[in-house]
């Protein structure tokens, strides 16, 4: 009955014609005070006969009992009958394939499918993603009821040896499909894609429901320390004594908020990919965004293309557009000013993305990494602090 990772394997029908001698065999099998696992993904019914030999597991263990891969039908017995609250019940994941499907972003920790007008998925990277999909999901909620428009996935799934995370989304497509079809358009979709920033930056979230975005930062100084001598430990200090002097701000930071990210439904925008949700200034937002558009493509000038599959020149007219839309101002002294201090935010968390994953073990994150270096240095020098 058990598996080799001590799992309780459950099958078949439980029900008065096996329920004692099920009993019997559990029992053998737990030690006493035991919290067992059990795995259901070959039970097809359960009666109130076998619903009473759990209650008698249940109180006998000293820890939480837990029953995995529930199919549907047996998690609403569960469900109705209130055991889906005395224990912990994982429904079974439906298994769907993305081939052939349209790929409609990527992104550090996954990829998004379209799998039909109606429906895509996020398929994550990592084969443990599940914690990863469940915050997300959190997040996207927490977002959602502060009225911002957002996707809020329905379904986990299985897509190979990975999770997915299911969203409906009828015919919607993104800024940045729109940007590609409708070029003629294009300052009247940043100016609808900055407005609908702003409006995400105005929804003030309750205080630790979501991360802060300058204790983000403060870790990334933390890791960029430990990884080498990237950043001087001076530096290091006076980047820290700006960010920690930034006031307590509880306005919604999307943190990743690239035109990909942005679905209009209907003609509503709606915001997908929602991990990096956090609060604080406009600042991370705006940081991000000129990672994006700007210090990709410093030394990799075909980024945009191969990333987001806009002309590479459009990088720089898509950043101007954004910054002179968001502080709605054609005065250019104030908006370098500004950029000074988003230029050296986004200098330091794209160090942390490179110093952190694989994109610095090859020529061009080497590249990077020493612009990068030689890039803060250079604008510390000019900044004071990091309110815009």
């Amino acid at each position: 009955m058990k598996n080799g990772n001590d799992t309780i394997m459950l099958t078949g029908r439980i029900d008065t014609s096996n329920a004692a001698e099920w009993e019997k065999t559990i029992f053998t099998h737990l030690d006493n005070g035991e919290a067992p696992v059990f795995d259901a993904c070959g039970l097809e019914y359960i009666s109130s006969a076998g619903l009473r030999v759990l209650m008698k597991v249940i109180k006998r263990s000293r820890g939480g009992v837990k029953v995995i891969n529930v199919s549907p039908e047996v998690y609403d017995i569960f469900d109705v009958t209130g055991f889906a609250e005395l224990m912990t019940v994982e429904k079974r994941m439906r298994e769907i394939s993305v081939e052939g499907c349209e790929v409609i972003g990527k992104g550090f920790c996954g990829t998004v499918y379209r799998i039909d007008p109606e429906t895509i998925v996020k398929v994550y990277t990592e084969p443990d993603s599940l914690p990863m999909i469940k915050n997300e999901q959190q997040l996207a909620k927490r977002a959602f009821v502060k009225g911002v428009p957002t996707a809020i996935s329905y379904d986990i799934v299985r897509v190979g040896d990975c999770y997915g995370s299911v969203f409906e989304l009828l015919n919607a497509k993104s800024f940045n499909d729109h940007l590609i079809n409708e070029p003629d358009r294009f300052d009247e979709l940043l100016k609808e894609y900055v407005d609908f920033l702003k409006t995400i930056h105005s929804a003030e979230m309750d205080a630790g429901s979501i991360p802060m975005a300058r204790d983000k930062f403060l870790g990334y100084l933390d890791f960029i320390a430990c990884d080498g001598d990237h950043i001087s430990p001076e530096n290091i200090a006076r980047l820290k004594d700006m960010l920690t002097a930034l006031p307590d701000d509880l306005h919604m930071v999307h943190g990743d908020y690239q035109m990909k990210n942005v679905m209009i439904v209907g003609d509503e925008p709606m915001l997908i990919d929602m991990d990096t949700v956090s609060t604080g200034q406009p600042l991370f937002d705006l940081q991000a965004l000129y990672v994006t558009y700007i210090l990709f493509g410093e030394d990799e000038p075909d980024n945009l293309k191969n990333f987001l599959g806009i002309p590479n020149e459009w990088g720089k007219r898509i950043w101007q557009s954004i910054m002179s839309n968001y502080f709605d101002t054609a005065d250019e002294q104030k908006l370098a000013e500004i950029q000074e201090k988003i230029s050296l935010a986004a200098y330091v968390r794209f160090l942390y993305l490179i110093v952190s994953t694989d994109l610095k073990n090859c020529e061009l994150g080497e590249k990077r990494i020493r612009r990068t270096k030689a890039n803060i240095a250079e604008h510390i020098k000019k900044v004071d602090d990091l309110m815009i």
